[in-house]
């Protein structure tokens, strides 16, 4: 068992001091950044002060997985020819915004929780109307039909009961729904492999800023009690069967990239 292990068993224990002395002694960047972060007072939360998150999207790894991912949604518009898009959780348009400049849309919708960052969806995609709240209440009374919806990496973001609802009353108004997620494997709170693939991650970045303010906040919350979880991961299997339960009668998936965390993975749903 690795160092950085034991600390994350030791913090997720309770036993606050050994976590930062194992940390701290663990003589890696996870390791270092897990002792700096133990020192703050972050509260866990990734999206409400969108620098580190912005930082996290528009480096490393990232800079391929969003230019492969706008390519991709781009040529879905090229072959349906879709007049209307829905995107839920558009963050700040990073995917969306190249992708829809080389389609006309009569109209396009970006939902969004985050206010700072729908702030920034608004002036990559001018022409789009925008809603700053959760897919949860977005979905609660639709009325409208969107000939394209599209969700990237960011439906891990429910619960896995809410995004199944979420789910279920969306199929009713969309045509066709394309999705991003990673394809993790069963076990994935397991901490061993947990640090190895953040070890992986932390690396990708110089600076401090990803992963003091994402990438461990994302960490923690999903291996410490009562810590605020920003991410229900799971494996592809479960997204296309939470998908045909939803009321979708056909799945396609297809490969976007190899990426430090688990393959992602693009969705097709109708």
């Amino acid at each position: 068992m690795s160092t950085v292990v034991e600390a994350l068993e030791a913090w997720r224990n309770g036993d606050r001091d050994t976590a930062r002395a194992l940390a701290s002694a663990a003589g890696t960047r996870l390791g270092d950044e897990l002792a700096s972060y133990w020192k703050s007072e972050a509260d866990g939360r990734v999206y409400d002060q969108p620098a580190a998150f912005r930082a996290f999207v528009r480096g490393g790894g990232n800079v391929e997985l969003y230019s492969r991912l706008s390519q991709a949604l781009a040529d879905s518009y090229s072959a349906h020819q879709p007049s209307s898009l829905l995107d839920i959780g558009c963050g700040d348009g990073l995917a969306v915004a190249p992708a829809v400049a080389s389609h006309a849309f009569d109209r396009i919708d970006l939902v969004e929780p985050s206010a700072a960052l729908l702030d920034l969806a608004r002036q990559n995609v001018p022409s789009a109307h925008t809603w700053n709240t959760t897919a949860q209440e977005f979905t609660l009374d639709l009325s409208q039909r969107w000939s394209a919806a599209q969700a990237t990496f960011s439906l891990h973001a429910l619960e896995p009961s809410e995004r199944l609802s979420v789910l279920r009353r969306l199929r009713p108004h969309v045509d066709r729904l394309v999705i991003a997620e990673f394809d993790v494997p069963v076990g994935s709170d397991d901490l061993a492999w947990l640090v190895s693939r953040y070890e992986l991650g932390v690396a990708e970045y110089h600076d401090s800023l990803v992963a003091q303010g994402f990438l461990l906040p994302v960490l923690l919350g999903q291996i410490v009690p009562g810590a605020v979880r920003s991410t229900w991961e799971q494996p592809i299997s479960a997204w296309r069967g939470q998908l045909l339960d939803a009321g979708f009668a056909q799945v396609d998936v297809m490969p976007l990239m190899s990426y430090w965390w688990s393959p992602a993975m693009l969705i097709t749903a109708y």
